[in-house]
Order: C-alpha cells, then sequence, then structure tokens
C-alpha cells in the first residue's frame, strides 16, 4: 500500500505519494490527464531546470531571492539538469495547452527538494514552488522558452552532429566509388552514364544543405520569451530579469541566448518552432530520398539493379532463407514518415494561437523533440550500419553502362537527333549496343565510336568529339 502525505493548492488538500518530490498540482495533473502514457522528453526536461536555475540566479542577483534560498533551488536544478530527477515527471503530455501543469512540476520539484537541501521537510514550502522557484514568470513564458533551449540545444549537440556523420559516410563513398561508371536512370529509365561516386556525391550534398538549413533557423530559436510573464506584458518582473536570466542560460548551454524582441509575439505565436521543424522535415526528406536510392541500387542481388552490394544486417525473411534485405534503409523511411506526422501537427498548432496565447505549447515541444531524436539515432545507424559497409558491384555497372541506349545521346550533336533515336531503336530490337549498331549503319567509324561513345567521358561536361 502505497503512503501519502497531504499537500495543499489553492483548491484544498491532496494526497501525495509520500516518495515523491512532486506536489498538489502536479498530483492533480497526473489524475486528470491519464491521455497516452506519455510524458516528455527528458531534453524538455533538462530546458526546464536550466531555466529555473537561471531564473533564481537573476532574481538572487536582482535581490528578490535570499542567497540560501537560490543556492538551495540551483542545487535542486542541477539535479534536474542531470537527469537524476527525470522520473519525477510524470504528467503527460496532453495537458493544459499553456503547459501550466508542466510548469508546476517543475517548481513542485525543486521546491521540494531544495526544502531537503536546507534540511526542511518535503511540502513544507520553506523554498515555495510559485513565490521562489516561479518568481518573476508565467507557464506562458516559461514553456515556451524551454521549447527554444530545449529544441536549440537538440538541433546544435544532437541532430547536426548525427548528420555530419552521415555527410562524412557519404563523402567517403563519394571519393571511393568515384571511378565506377554506371547508368543513369531518370524516370526510372535508363538515362546518359554517371559514376556512382557523382550520384553518392549528390547524397552528402543534400545532408550538408541540410545541415546549413537547420543553422539558418538558430537565430529565431535564440530568442527566448522569458520575461513576458502572463501575456507580454512583463507584470509582476523585474526589467532587467530577462536579460539577466538569458546570460545564465547561455553560459549554462554554451548557446548565445537573447531575450525575445516582441514578447507578445513570441507568446502567442510559435512561428520559430514551425521553421525550424520544416528544416527537420527537409533533412527527413533528404534521408528518406536517399534510402529509397540505396535500396533501389541495391535490389537484388541477382534479379534486381544489383548496383551496390548492402551489408547484411541481419536475416531477412521468416521464411525465406538466405534473405537479406536493406533494414536499416527501411528504418530511415519510417522515421520520415513520422517526421512528416510531427511536422503535420506542429504546423497546425503553431498556427492556432488565439489573441495573446498559443495553447499547443506541450504537444509542440514534445513532437519537436521526438524528431530531432529520432533523425540524430538514425543518421547514425544509416552511415555505420549501412552506408559505411556499401560496397559498388563494379563489373555489373560497367557492363550495363555498354548496353544502355542511352549512349546514343552523344552522337545527336553529330549525325542529329532522329539518326540517333534510331540508332538506339535498332540497338534494342536487335539486342545490340548503340556502338555496334552505330558502326553498322555508317554513322560513325570504329575509331570514332571509341572516343564519342566512351561512357567514362560522359560524365563530363561538353560534346564528345573523336580524338584522330
Amino acid at each position: 500500500m502505497t503512503d501519502y502525505r497531504i499537500e495543499k493548492d489553492s483548491l484544498g488538500e491532496v494526497k501525495v505519494p509520500k516518495d515523491v518530490y512532486w506536489g498538489a498540482q502536479t498530483q492533480r495533473a497526473i489524475e486528470n490527464f491519464p491521455i497516452s502514457g506519455e510524458v516528455f522528453e527528458s531534453g524538455f526536461i533538462r530546458a526546464l531546470g536550466i531555466i529555473k536555475k537561471s531564473a533564481a540566479k537573476a532574481n538572487g542577483e536582482l535581490g528578490f531571492l535570499e542567497q540560501k534560498v537560490v543556492e538551495a533551488i540551483v542545487l535542486a536544478a542541477d539535479e534536474v539538469i542531470s537527469g537524476e530527477l527525470v522520473d519525477q515527471f510524470q504528467v503527460d503530455v496532453f495537458q493544459t495547452g499553456s503547459g501550466t501543469s508542466s510548469n508546476m512540476n517543475a517548481n513542485e520539484v525543486i521546491a521540494n527538494r531544495a526544502c531537503e537541501i536546507v534540511g526542511e521537510d518535503i511540502g513544507s514550502k520553506v523554498i515555495h514552488p510559485n513565490d521562489h522557484v516561479n518568481f518573476g514568470q508565467s507557464s506562458n513564458d516559461i514553456i515556451p522558452t524551454a521549447m527554444h533551449v530545449s529544441a536549440l540545444e537538440s538541433i546544435d549537440k544532437e541532430v547536426v552532429p548525427a548528420l555530419e556523420i552521415l555527410k562524412s559516410a557519404l563523402e567517403k563513398k563519394e571519393k571511393e566509388f568515384s571511378g565506377v561508371v554506371k547508368t543513369g536512370r531518370t524516370h526510372l529509365q535508363d538515362a546518359t552514364p554517371i559514376t556512382l561516386g557523382q550520384e553518392f556525391g549528390g547524397y552528402k550534398t543534400q545532408i550538408e544543405k541540410g545541415i546549413k538549413r537547420l543553422e539558418n533557423v538558430r537565430s529565431s530559436l535564440a530568442e527566448l520569451p522569458i520575461g513576458g510573464t502572463a501575456v507580454g506584458t512583463g507584470l509582476n518582473m523585474h526589467p532587467e530579469f530577462p536579460k539577466i536570466a538569458s546570460k545564465y542560460i547561455s553560459e549554462e548551454t554554451g548557446i548565445s541566448f537573447r531575450e525575445a524582441i516582441d514578447h507578445f509575439e513570441a507568446q502567442a505565436a510559435h512561428d520559430a518552432m514551425s521553421e525550424a521543424h520544416a528544416a527537420l522535415r527537409v533533412v527527413a526528406g533528404s534521408m528518406n530520398k536517399i534510402a529509397n536510392d540505396l535500396r533501389l541500387l541495391a535490389s537484388g542481388p541477382r534479379n534486381g539493379l544489383g548496383e551496390i552490394k548492402q551489408p547484411e544486417n541481419q536475416p531477412g525473411s521468416s521464411i525465406m532463407p538466405g534473405k537479406i534485405n536493406p533494414v536499416m534503409a527501411e528504418a530511415v523511411n519510417q522515421v520520415h514518415k513520422r517526421v512528416i506526422g510531427n511536422d503535420m501537427t506542429i504546423a497546425y498548432g503553431a498556427a492556432e494561437g488565439q489573441l495573446e496565447l498559443n495553447l499547443y505549447k506541450p504537444i509542440l515541444a514534445n513532437d519537436f523533440l521526438n524528431s530531432t531524436k529520432i533523425i540524430s539515432n538514425v543518421a547514425v545507424v544509416f552511415a555505420e550500419k549501412f552506408i559505411d559497409l556499401l560496397n559498388a558491384n563494379k563489373e555489373k555497372c560497367e557492363n550495363q553502362v555498354e548496353w544502355s541506349m542511352a549512349l546514343a545521346t552523344s552522337l545527336s550533336p553529330h549525325i542529329g537527333y532522329d539518326k540517333a533515336a534510331k540508332i538506339a531503336k535498332e540497338a534494342y530490337v536487335n539486342e545490340k549496343t548503340v556502338r555496334e549498331v552505330a558502326i553498322e549503319m555508317g554513322e560513325i567509324s570504329e575509331a570514332d565510336a571509341d572516343d564519342m561513345l566512351d561512357a567514362r567521358r560522359m560524365t563530363k561536361p561538353g560534346i564528345l568529339e573523336s580524338e584522330e
């Protein structure tokens, strides 16, 4: 049987499990919202700890909190930041739209732990969740501040480093496969030659540009709503508080944050979150395209394209012995679909603010961090367990390209489109190479064919001429 203690809030007494740090308002929220069983990502909890620590230091500096209280709050907040108290945050993501329940969860946990630190009883409110931990703050500015802090931390410290690993893996394959000439394809039909290295170079550039897109949204996320309090006016807050608190948040995270230009915009709308997640959606789409291409190139191994050899990560079938599937690429595909779903939620939520407050803060925060987590994780495993282990089937690539009717393209500048098309069709119908038919029809000599139908030369810009 669970032992309880009695805590009070403005509505009266509440039974709270004796061995937890949360208080009455958190307990009410746990009981009010048994909806999904899903609690906030750890990065968001960490951000709340950073903000409460920074706020306490700022209020101490401004003379609103005694140093003893500041020190206790800081120590308690440090435990939240480190993850030691993550199990104390059990409020469902689907809660009040302002995130008040989670703000109070942080206030109560930190206050009760701080009470314990100074030698007082949990629930004594010697260090008060509202009067001390939440001084000069409102859920309406603190939750969106945590949204920005956690979003930018996750991008800077998780997503970008993971994408750099993926980019590096693709760049290595770009160099490794630079000498492998193969058939290019458009509309999934044979097209002019390309090198396998050029294909991988394109993939590398996609990820490279994705990283730049994420860098471009940093400035918007670096603006912090803290200091707006209830509706953006800053009531019950010292005018210097947001600047000082932002300084401490920057020191704690190693990221340069600043006070929002307009607090009314910062609390009523979450365009920055929508903008930043759009960049994540593009990154996920890039990885999805790459994964799909590699699945096609590795298809077979005997009756598909088979131009690359995929790693054997695990047995592919419960009924077909020896079958190997592109499981890592398929994981990327599934992450992309989840990110698209998250993006839809965030786009709708960010656009649905009413007057001075957007009321979709919890789901915006959580789905954003879900995207950063799964993108980061899948980028690393995709790089290390799939791309790093790919090998080129050079012989097959080169044999296939010699049989491509698209080689006739290089003849067009010399003999005209119609004659080149006739050569290509004859080659297909009679199961011959373009080279064989072009020589047989007397359009080019064997010597000219060596130069004008050189697949490797076709992978570079220019009009192929005979070198004789």
